[in-house]
């Protein structure tokens, strides 16, 4: 058993700082567990019920060391989080992704704004103002442990994921807002989990469908999402998330002679959760895999192996199960069989209750304010909130191109619109509303005609009808695309009604035409034939506002490019 008074160093010092008196809780509570008990401190597992009796069995049966639930309304999950303590010996750690603002755990949150759009405003008082919305409304719904910010680096326009979620391509950009976002999760009590290690954003394919890459050599690295990772080191980070991203260049000059087959994953690989986390960045923090059920972990290892072995690896906390009876098992015949030892365990369970004790968790369970009361649930989209999300909204939005100089638009001189929107459906584990009745609104409110296509059903009269009797309908054409990237997708693009395209833009050259994209900032390498183009990265209320008095003129654009929206293609530029 690793000996906590013989690791005073360890514990007192960053990111954890702990104090004597925390120091004996966390050895004491350590010693005093059986083996079953420090395993399920192993687990973070996804949350499924609110019932009271299904949630003491579950919690009796695998001790978890934490939780996470997926966004509903406040007052709902919070009471489920308040029950989940009050019923837990051992104080959890309630995580939630808190990316984007509160709503990453109440939906009835405040939707702040994606960090790419927060990025655009290249003001770092705005990511600072994210992370205090993100962590007071994730605060005041139960949560200590905030699954964010990304770090990640979106160099490839081609991937499926990081996109819109990162602060942009440029590694300085990202560590600055980076460390003001952390600063605002770290002022509202919660921790954050600087994810997802060793950097995603090289490889064109997406970490939940396959162990993508990150191909960058050492060197490369070191200076691009290595310097990220140790200026977040630096700045104190409590935890990171380690990603299924395999780092081959680090790998084989950390592992001379290892063989193509046998590098794995961030989250199997120990050279590069201890030789490169650990010992060269320095970092003594919580280590938690990415979900577990994605295809980058399970198709790496047989899953008995692969359980047992990403804490064995360096890991000290498991996200998610395919199954958890099974997966508790798994973890515990890898001690039988020696993949994982109990001196390995022992380390990880220190880590996981120092995280816990470094929040004050164990003190505020004994004074009954882990879950803060429902009456503060007020801070849920109150009104400095709201104000700070118009703020951002105005200063990202961003003109990337006006080469046919129609902007502004009055409805004067463009009074009959046909507007397309593509994408904007609810559902899944997108987060972003739809953008269609709000833009009608605000054009119809500014007196504009709006023809709506409709993308359900063509039209071959108005498919095969002549240029000069289409031309006598509209005055101006305006696309808004809300193609929101989210896991287990290969590619953001846009896909045009058939047959015949029905719905792309063939009459640019007859008819004005604006495209508006509030998703992903790469549209222009399906639509560089379109002269007048506009990023505004989140698909929220305050965007739209923000678009709609822009377009009109009756607000400047603001936003600085995060990324390359040209896709380094000539053609998309005039």
């Amino acid at each position: 058993m690793l000996k906590l008074s013989d690791n005073l160093t360890f514990l007192k010092s960053k990111p954890f700082f702990l104090n004597e008196k925390e120091i004996q809780w966390v050895e004491e509570t350590l010693q005093s567990m059986t083996l079953h008990e420090k395993v399920g401190q192993l687990f973070c597992p996804i949350g499924g019920s609110d019932n009271k009796q299904e949630l003491e069995a579950f919690i009796k049966e695998y001790h978890p060391g934490g939780i996470m639930y997926r966004p509903d309304i406040g007052a709902k999950i919070q009471e489920t989080h308040r029950l989940l303590q009050e019923l837990s010996p051992v104080p959890l750690l309630i995580s939630a992704n808190l990316e984007a603002g509160g709503n990453g755990i109440a939906t009835d949150g405040t939707y702040f704004g994606k960090q790419m759009q927060v990025a655009a405003t290249d003001n770092e008082e705005m990511a600072y103002k994210l992370g205090l919305v993100a962590g007071r409304e994730g605060r005041v719904a139960g949560c200590n442990w905030a699954f964010a910010p990304i770090v990640d680096i979106d160099m490839n326009y081609r991937n499926p994921i990081t996109n819109v979620r990162t602060y942009g391509s440029d590694p300085i950009r990202v560590a600055q807002m980076s460390k003001a976002f952390m600063k605002g999760i770290h002022e509202s009590g919660l921790a954050a989990a600087v994810k997802h290690f060793p950097g995603d954003g090289v490889d064109d394919r997406d970490q939940h469908l396959l162990s993508s890459v990150n191909t960058l050599s050492a060197e490369e690295w070191d200076q691009t999402f290595g310097m990220v990772y140790q200026e977040m080191i630096d700045s104190g980070t409590k935890s990171i998330m380690a990603g299924h991203i395999m780092l081959p260049e680090y790998s084989r000059e950390l592992v001379p002679g290892i063989k193509d087959e046998q590098i794995m994953p961030a989250t199997l690989a120990p050279e590069l959760l201890n030789g490169l986390l650990r010992e060269k960045l320095g970092f003594n923090g919580l280590i938690v895999t990415d979900a577990s059920p994605m295809l980058g972990f399970t198709t790496s290892e047989r899953r008995e192996v692969a359980v047992p072995k990403a804490i064995a690896s360096g890991c000290d906390m498991f996200l998610f199960n395919r199954n958890i009876k099974e997966d508790y098992e798994f973890m515990l015949n890898g001690i039988e069989t020696g993949i994982l030892t109990l001196e390995r365990v022992d380390e990880a369970v220190t880590r996981v209750l120092a995280l816990k004790a470094s929040l004050g968790l164990h003190a505020q369970k004994e004074m009954g304010t882990l879950v803060p009361d429902a009456a503060e649930l007020s801070v849920l989209q109150c009104e400095e909130h709201k104000v700070w999300a118009r703020e951002c909204a105005d200063q990202s939005v961003t003109l990337v191109k006006d080469t046919q100089k129609l902007l502004p638009i009055s409805a004067d001189q463009y009074k009959r619109v046909r507007l397309y929107v593509l994408g904007d459906q609810d559902g899944g584990l997108k987060e972003g509303g739809s953008v269609t009745q709000p833009f009608i609104d605000s054009l119809v409110s500014a007196g504009f005609e709006v023809d709506l296509y409709n993308d359900k059903q063509v039209n071959f009269q108005e498919l095969f009808m002549s240029v000069n009797e289409f031309k006598k309908n509209y005055d101006l054409i305006i696309y808004v695309a809300n193609l929101e990237t989210a896991s287990n997708q290969t590619s953001v693009r846009i896909n045009w009604q058939q047959p015949l395209n029905a719905n792309a833009p063939w009459f640019v050259k007859d008819i004005p035409t604006l495209f508006v994209s509030v998703a992903n900032p790469y549209h222009l390498q399906d639509v560089p034939m379109v002269k007048t183009y506009i990023n505004a990265y989140s698909s929220n209320e305050y965007v739209v506002g923000a678009v709609v008095d822009k377009i009109l003129g009756k607000s400047e654009f603001k936003g600085k490019n995060p990324v390359d929206p040209f896709c380094g293609k000539w053609d998309t530029r005039f």
